[in-house]
């Protein structure tokens, strides 16, 4: 894509954004125009190694780690806010969604640099990479097998250029399998025998789903591909000055380049043209991967596309949060009408706002008995999920507070005053503090109504915890109250860390109306 001038921005109604895949490896972020049509250009982008995984992944980051983070995301926010850029997407991958203290490690980026991290499952990072390399390589009606190697995952994603077949995400990232595996130096046979009796066992229902859409073209994306074709065209001469994107090598080729490669010891790798120093320590578990994708599946050439998460974070948002959902009209009743109106005109978060209505509404058909509430007050609780982050409108800053405004000065029809009071009170307590006297607004209403405010927030602020990645990661929830606590039992497509973290969290009022400690357990 042609890059445009920097000073180019919204007043010519272009909205600059930037997207930030925050991988295992390294942060990658990019910053695109977008124009009216919905076709964007880069204008500029930076790649951190932050290397997260030193210390294993699906255990806590390294306080080394950590930091590395932090530091890559500060100088990222530096490079947006000097390009005037509008919005941020900063999607985390499996090194932070694994980490026990990956929720901190979020709620860090949010406190100190003002940068909003969602933590996305597998599942979704295929279909981002999906995305990207539909929007960036050229592909036609016959299938191909998109493989982006991460460090933490391999996302494998067999598709044409209008439609997927199939979407995986397997834990054999290049980091996680050094880690585990632990090759010599150089690699000894066995290690190579030992890695790829895991791959062949990871990768049975890939192999099913290319035997059903066969192909013999592998599109890679992201470091470990981009790597090794670099090292290829360097190996036979072949110029990628100006992109690398679309390159193309024959599996005679790789096994060519393998048959060399593998044999190097960490000084003799480093002395490779094309190899990234710092991927240097781990390259060999993504060579070993390709050479068995190669012979397991019967592939014959390679294409490389250099987009891919970052560039798929910006193709959904045009897809789904700029362009839109359809609006699926008008409702009969005036409060429902009312309420969707105002979601409608504040630009709502609709999948993670219905996503924690529906936990919300578990939580309380379960414990409404037990906390007193009575019918009516689930229709009050069900419209402060929908309408918790509308805050948003205004500011990420206090969204909690702004919400409480927008719903007390939106006109809402067909409610009582003291029912949308309850409805802005527990939207306001959503996060951050929890009722307290020396907040006048709340302390003014009636202690019937304050004590209502008090389970529903109560509720609403555990069911916006369980959603704490945004992206409905827990699919079922089973609730239990037991004579000494409350029991969550919850099942989920991914790692739960992130939202235990988030529920447990916000979860000490829920302590307080219950009068029992809370307990989350995935079955």
């Amino acid at each position: 894509m042609t890059q445009l001038p920097s000073h180019i921005n919204s007043t010519t109604s272009i909205k600059r954004l930037a997207a930030i895949d925050l991988g295992t490896n390294s942060f990658h972020a990019v910053i695109v125009d977008i124009f009216p049509d919905g076709s964007f250009r880069k204008v500029d982008d930076l790649k951190e190694m932050v290397q997260l995984a030193k210390g294993g992944l699906g255990k806590r980051l390294a306080d080394a780690a950590f930091k590395r983070g932090i530091e890559a995301l500060k100088k990222i926010k530096v490079l947006c806010d000097s390009q005037g850029v509008e919005r941020i997407l900063a999607y985390a991958t499996s090194a932070i969604r694994e980490a026990e203290n990956g929720g901190e490690f979020i709620q860090k980026s949010i406190d100190d640099i003002g940068i909003k991290i969602n933590a996305i499952p597998g599942s979704m990072e295929a279909e981002l990479i999906g995305y990207a390399v539909q929007h960036g390589v050229k592909l036609n009606e016959d299938p191909v097998l998109m493989v982006d190697i991460g460090g933490g995952s391999v996302e494998f994603i067999l598709g044409n250029h209008e439609e997927f077949f199939f979407l995986t995400s397997k834990k054999i990232g290049v980091s996680r399998m050094t880690d585990i595996f632990k090759p010599g130096d150089p690699i000894t046979q066995e290690d190579i025998n030992k890695m790829e009796a895991h791959y062949a066992e990871e990768l049975n229902n890939v192999e099913a789903a290319v035997k059903k859409n066969p192909t013999k073209t592998i599109v890679g994306s992201s470091g470990t591909m981009q790597n090794i074709a670099l090292m290829i065209a360097n190996q036979k001469g072949l110029p990628t000055d100006v992109t690398l994107n679309e390159f193309e090598f024959s599996a005679k080729d790789f096994s060519k380049f393998y048959a060399d490669f593998i044999k190097l010891d960490s000084k003799k790798r480093l002395k490779v043209s094309g190899l990234d120093t710092k991927r240097v320590d781990f390259i060999n578990t993504g060579v070993v991967l390709v050479n068995l994708l190669i012979n397991k599946f019967g592939i014959e050439s390679f294409k490389i596309s250099t987009q891919a998460l970052r560039e798929g974070i910006i193709i959904r948002y045009l897809k789904k949060d700029m362009i839109g959902i359809p609006w699926s009209g008008e409702f009969p009743d005036p409060r429902r009408r009312s309420v969707f109106e105002l979601l409608r005109k504040c630009n709502w978060h609709e999948e993670h706002s219905r996503h924690v209505a529906k936990l919300a509404l578990i939580l309380f058909d379960e414990l409404k008995g037990y906390l007193g509430l009575a019918d009516e007050d689930r229709e009050l609780l069900e419209y402060a999920a929908y309408l918790h982050d509308i805050g948003y409108y205004i500011s990420h800053s206090k969204h909690h507070k702004h919400a409480l405004y927008i719903i007390r000065h939106s006109d809402l029809m067909g409610f009582r005053e003291n029912e949308i009071e309850i409805i802005a009170n527990v939207s306001r307590y959503h996060r951050r503090s929890t009722p307290k006297k020396r907040h006048g607004e709340y302390w003014k209403l009636k202690p019937t109504v304050r004590s209502i405010i008090k389970k529903l927030s109560a509720i609403l602020r555990v069911a916006d915890g369980l959603d704490r990645s945004h992206f409905q990661n827990v699919y079922k929830l089973e609730v239990k109250i037991l004579e000494d606590k409350l029991l969550l039992e919850i099942q989920t497509v991914d790692e739960p860390h992130l939202e235990i973290w988030g529920a447990m969290r916000k979860s000490h009022l829920m302590r307080e109306v219950m009068g029992k400690k809370v307990v989350i357990e995935r079955v």
